[in-house]
């Protein structure tokens, strides 16, 4: 079959690999129909590691997947072949203390597709998941949206984890595919009011136009007045979506006493600071948020039962022969991209 591969930084080739096959009889034989470029796939083909997690080439990346499937262990009832699924990407063990806590996305043994050292990535036009991580998606539900699972997933998680109600005024720290995410997912859960902050100008619009009540170009102008004239107070949640020192720092500022601090983009440096003296007299929560812990299910009904509208984010596709095309553009944030696909 053929597989999408990195074979050092910023390079990549398409290579004949072996097909897998079902080895467990709980396993399901995937054939990918789609694949989303993500920021973290990004980080390792341009620096070849995230934190600790090296690269060792040639190695498959990709996460964010639809496919149909092609076969299914002995013990598998509730997937039959032909149907459409899209996949979590994270396999947990089911054992540790974390599983049996329900924090699945904290197992002690987790393995994540396209993760060095874990899992080869989707990126190929075979894989081989568990049954338990295949999620039927229905009828009316496009591929696209099917890939937008994995991203909108972490929203939802993200919305979740910092109990969002009506009442709650926040601010959503860049406008990539994940703060997005948690734009519409915040919007779903009935917040009041939100403000979104980006540096490119195509990503602002499209915020703009799909749910911000308020966005600010944090290259060009003082987003952090800019906020604080709208809500004076302060704003009770801010969802850090880009994983830079600068915005961490804005957040911080943004924040009423008591407000939430969800950190959910990831940095590309191994250290991150905070001024300690606003963030202790403010008494302000942190909180890591680690992938989307059980919540692709419930994201997949939320999507085919037109709860959340997220089609606006798909802004190119291509081909797998394109891929390397694909990878530079999401790279370099050029042509106003916010989520790149591959279609097999």
């Amino acid at each position: 079959m053929k597989a999408v591969v990195l074979t050092g930084i910023d390079q990549i080739q398409i290579q004949d690999v072996p097909k897998p096959s079902a080895k467990k009889d709980t396993d399901v034989l995937l054939k990918i129909e789609a694949v989303g470029v993500c920021g973290s796939d990004v980080h390792y083909y341009e620096t070849g590691r995230i934190g600790s997690q090296v690269v060792e080439y040639p190695f498959t990346v990709g996460h964010e997947c639809v496919a149909t499937v092609e076969g299914v262990g002995s013990s598998v009832s509730e997937l039959k072949v032909g149907e459409k699924v899209v996949v979590d990407p994270a396999i947990s063990c089911g054992k540790c203390d974390q599983c049996q806590s329900a924090r699945e996305n904290t197992c002690r043994q987790l393995k994540f597709l396209g993760c060095p050292g874990q899992i080869e990535g989707c990126l190929c036009e075979y894989i081989v998941m568990p049954a338990d991580n295949c999620y039927r998606i229905s009828d009316n539900t496009t591929f696209g949206q099917g890939v937008l699972g994995e991203p909108l997933a972490i929203g939802v998680y993200a919305v979740e984890q910092s109990k969002a109600d009506n009442d709650d005024e926040i601010a959503i720290l860049g406008a990539g595919p994940i703060g997005l995410s948690c734009m519409v997912a915040a919007r779903a859960a009935g917040i009041k009011r939100c403000h979104v902050t980006e540096k490119i100008s195509e990503r602002i619009k499209v915020a703009s136009d799909n749910g911000a009540d308020w966005v600010g170009n944090a290259e060009s102008e003082d987003v952090v007045a800019g906020i604080l004239q709208q809500s004076p107070n302060g704003v009770d949640i801010v969802y850090e979506c880009s994983g830079d020192q600068e915005a961490i720092d804005q957040a911080v500022e943004i924040l009423k006493p008591g407000g939430r601090l969800m950190l959910i983009g990831i940095p590309r440096e191994q250290r991150i600071s905070f001024v300690i003296d606003k963030m202790r007299r403010k008494e302000i929560t942190l909180v890591n948020v680690r992938r989307q812990n059980n919540c692709t299910a419930k994201c997949m009904d939320m999507i085919a039962t037109r709860q959340l509208d997220i089609d606006f984010m798909i802004t190119h596709r291509f081909g797998i022969g394109q891929t390397q095309q694909a990878f530079d553009m999401v790279a370099g944030y050029k042509d106003g991209v916010v989520k790149a696909l591959i279609e097999f």
